[in-house]
């Protein structure tokens, strides 16, 4: 069942006003390197958004590669909903990865109308709760607040955000170069990989490119999957690759 915020739209409704802007003084008590970082990403007096919503397109591996198109909401009050269209041989599936109120499911339609892959519970939830901490480097506003990310560096080049969405706690671990542009995201995620029992397992990105959008620097152009960092993760482990089109905040 969809809840109220489970659509795109009322997910980018739920999105409170902010009066709340950027300032280096907010980073001083972090270390040098998610200092670097921030203040890559997020321009001097931008609004602090609690809501980023993305285009996309890319290529996803559902045992073969299939082109998507994609819009995606996520929301740090409510959650995320990830809404695309694929096609396997010349038809369109459509449907929806979501995480709103707690809830995690997926869903998707050949034609909109047949089922193909239907799922939720306990697991699914704890993945989701997984991808959208990952993906806080595309609303990067929540990595700076303090009341809910707390920051560490075992050296000059990586930093690690350790943040919580319910009864989950992930420790996102950040390659950042020189100039503080992020290259790699890392970090322990539910989910079955190999088909195995669900456990937490490696899972990354590759971030590629680069874009600015209304104050921010965010990522737009990603390679990931399970066993990041590892001989498997190419041949085994890749599957979504994505190239973001825009990014509108709120």
């Amino acid at each position: 069942m969809v809840t109220k915020h489970g659509s795109l739209d009322a997910l980018w409704q739920s999105a409170p006003s902010t009066d709340q802007v950027f300032e280096h003084a907010l980073l001083e008590h972090l270390p040098k390197p998610a200092q670097r970082y921030l203040k890559y990403a997020i321009a001097p007096y931008t609004p602090l958004a609690s809501t980023a919503r993305l285009r996309m397109h890319g290529e996803i591996k559902l045992k073969n590669w299939l082109p998507f198109q994609a819009e995606q909401v996520i929301c740090w009050n409510h959650g995320m909903v990830w809404q695309a269209t694929t096609w396997m041989r010349g038809l369109p599936v459509f449907g929806a990865d979501r995480l709103v109120d707690g809830a995690g499911s997926m869903e998707w339609k050949l034609l909109g109308l047949f089922p193909v892959m239907k799922a939720s519970g306990d697991d699914v939830t704890r993945s989701g709760i997984g991808r959208m901490l990952g993906e806080c480097v595309w609303l990067p506003s929540v990595l700076c607040n303090p009341k809910v990310t707390t920051w560490s560096a075992p050296d000059d080049n990586h930093a690690h955000a350790t943040l919580g969405l319910g009864h989950e706690t992930t420790e996102l671990m950040i390659t950042i170069s020189e100039t503080g542009r992020p290259e790699q995201v890392c970090f322990r995620r539910w989910g079955n990989p190999d088909g195995e029992a669900h456990h937490y397992a490696t899972f990354g990105c590759y971030l590629e490119r680069e874009g600015k959008f209304a104050g921010y620097t965010v990522p737009t152009q990603i390679r990931a999957g399970w066993h990041f960092g590892t001989d498997r993760f190419e041949s085994q482990g890749e599957f979504f690759r994505a190239t973001v089109d825009a990014v509108t905040y709120r």
